[in-house]
């Protein structure tokens, strides 16, 4: 341990007061042992390497220019705030990195006064910044400065140019806006801000030019070498000193400094696994055999735009995340991908569906939460063919709160017109994906987790639409369970556990969830109790909407809904979140044994009443 890295292991205070008073011939070797830390503690425990790697020179410069949290440091996406979190105190956890209980992936405000923002969804920051810069300005608080760190791929997104043609026109209320721009999102930016950005860099003059930027009214300081820390901060504090609205274009390369990242062309290491550091790649016996639920999709979806021509892609910054990058590579002029751009990826796919095509849109399911209105309003009301496939659907594990994908069933259950379906293995996954892209009339939605795949669970059969997984030989009907999705697999364990407490059990799968089959209130009214499974809010959900159903059509026996609570649920493995919230077998089969046993007060003799006399 050198005596520069310990300036990480004290108070915060302690440590920003060092970091300022450093002598600027030793900040490129403390940056090299930050980045050797960062290979060391992301490699052992899986996070966003390659963003922070180029992050490294900006952010000590921001930490020596900069007083946080006094003045206010607002990082556009969390995720590429891992040398923040050393630089304010936190060294020491990130061997807790993304674990139960540990360390954020992206920034908490739990954690330190010094996280403002811990929304991971990009192109925030701006708007932010406008409103704490509001907040300063009717304080008499100017002097507190207001920074917003934002990348390129993020300054795609509509937000940022909302943002942005509010705090251009404010001359007399300073925003300092760093662009860390290293020419990517997770791929290379696309569109025309990144060739106007490319004509900045490479143009020459660029700080004597008009831009886009001077046009809006902020001043532009740049470009600036973002591996330079002396130049960065000189620029900084000039751009502290103009007391108005500025723009300090800084130039950085994702992965800086570790080989592997800088060298891999899909995403420069984004996000990792477990990995061994010296290659970059995951740990042999760590590597899963078995395909992802992506993959699976994006090898399926090649596969129907080979016999549908006119199946079309979209994608928001996620191309090979979302899994298109096979069709991409195979049908190049068929996919779009439109940036960080959620709304208009939405409304341009209602475009390409007036024009004869069925888009399919490959989206996270927590980022669809965004283009809510133009589901509804673009897509669903003109009834137009939209598939919107949603990855990383449910409990996603380690990314915490932002990154869940549990809404989109109580949310899209909302709008008139559209199905849902949820896969339990990858046949029907293939099967559904291959029905959505041929219906007509509205638009549909495939649902699918971040995990594995795992065996296919064949159905004994399928009877009105729903395919019976299990069902008891002999005996009453006492429970029927009807899983979503992969979740198909819990059930059928929930189903032996209750079995071998005697009851009988049906388990059945609607495939498409949403608007309920009219088959399922029928095959409830024939159990005692039906116990519905989503990995979605329990609220709102598939198991609110199948018991209204029942209650539409006087079925009387109960409908437990189980599924997640109304709550921001913090970061954990998958499987680990799933059971806590009673998503398993056991967890299940407790669900329906409670409402089977009858109340132990029921059918109690009443008291003897004492004599009085």
């Amino acid at each position: 341990m050198t005596m520069r890295t310990s300036l990480l292991l004290g108070t915060t205070a302690e440590a920003g007061g060092a970091l300022r008073s450093l002598p600027a011939e030793q900040l490129p070797e403390l940056a090299g042992e930050i980045r050797e830390f960062l290979v060391e503690k992301v490699c052992a425990s899986g996070g966003h390497l390659g963003p922070n790697l180029g992050m490294v020179e900006l952010t000590l410069a921001l930490h020596r220019v900069f007083e946080s949290p006094r003045d206010a440091l607002v990082f556009d996406i969390g995720h590429q705030a891992y040398v923040h979190k050393l630089l304010t105190g936190r060294r020491d956890a990130f061997d807790s990195l993304r674990r139960a209980g540990g360390l954020t992936g992206y920034l908490s405000r739990s954690e330190s006064v010094h996280d403002l923002v811990e929304n991971s969804h990009a192109s925030t920051a701006l708007s932010y910044a406008d409103g704490l810069a509001k907040a300063r300005q009717l304080a008499g608080e100017s002097d507190r400065a207001v920074v917003a760190v934002i990348g390129d791929g993020a300054m795609t997104g509509g937000l940022a140019w909302e943002a942005l043609n509010n705090l251009g026109a404010a001359k007399d209320r300073p925003v300092v806006i760093v662009l860390n721009d290293n020419g990517r999102s997770y791929a290379p930016t696309a569109g025309a801000l990144a060739e106007h950005l490319n004509v900045l860099k490479f143009g020459g003059g660029a700080e004597a030019c008009r831009n886009l930027f001077t046009d809006l009214g902020f001043a532009y300081l740049g470009p600036v070498d973002g591996h330079d820390t002396g130049e960065i901060e000189q620029v900084l504090r000039q751009a502290r000193a103009l007391s108005r609205p500025v723009v300090v274009h800084v130039m950085t390369v994702k992965g800086k400094g570790y080989r592997p990242a800088e060298t891999d062309e899909a995403d420069c290491l984004h996000a990792v696994g477990e990995v061994d550091p010296a290659t970059g790649r995951p740990v042999p016996a760590r590597t899963a055999k078995a395909s992802s639920w992506t993959s699976v999709f994006g090898q399926e979806l090649c596969q129907i735009a080979t016999v549908h021509p006119e199946v079309v892609a979209i994608t928001a910054s996620m191309l090979s995340p979302t899994g298109l990058l096979p069709m991409q590579q195979a049908f190049p002029e068929r996919v779009f991908e439109v940036g960080i751009a959620e709304q208009h990826a939405v409304t341009s796919a209602a475009g390409l569906a007036m024009g004869g095509y069925h888009p399919v849109v490959a989206i996270y399911a927590t980022f669809l939460n965004r283009a809510f209105d133009q589901v509804l309003m673009d897509v669903a009301l003109h009834q137009l063919p939209v598939t919107f496939v949603l990855d990383r659907a449910g409990i996603t594990g380690p990314d915490g709160p932002s990154h869940h994908g549990m809404w989109d069933l109580a949310v899209l259950s909302t709008i008139p017109g559209l199905r849902i379906a949820a896969p339990r293995d990858a046949t029907r996954l293939r099967e559904l994906l291959r029905e959505a892209t041929t219906a007509q009339g509205g638009p549909t939605v495939l649902r699918l987790p971040k995990a594995t795949v795992g065996s296919d669970i064949e159905a004994l059969t399928r009877m009105d639409g729903l395919d019976i997984l299990h069902r008891t030989h002999r005996g009453p009907l006492d429970v029927l369970l009807v899983p979503t999705g992969p979740l198909a697999a819990a059930a059928m364990d929930a189903a032996v556990l209750l079995e071998e407490q005697g009851l009988g059990v049906t388990v059945a799968d609607p495939g498409w969830v949403l608007p309920v089959n009219p088959a399922l209130p029928a095959l409830a009214a024939r159990h005692r109790v039906t116990v519905t499974v989503e990995d979605g809010l329990r609220t709102g959900g598939f198991g609110t909407a199948l018991a209204q159903a029942c209650t539409d059509t006087a079925v009387a026996a109960p409908v437990i809904s189980c599924g997640l609570p109304t709550a921001f649920i913090p970061h954990a493995p998958r499987t680990h979140l799933l059971s806590r919230a009673g998503l398993d077998g056991t967890g299940l089969s407790t669900a329906a044994l409670a409402h089977l046993r009858p109340d132990p007060t029921e059918h109690a003799p009443a008291p003897t009443p004492r004599s009085t006399r």
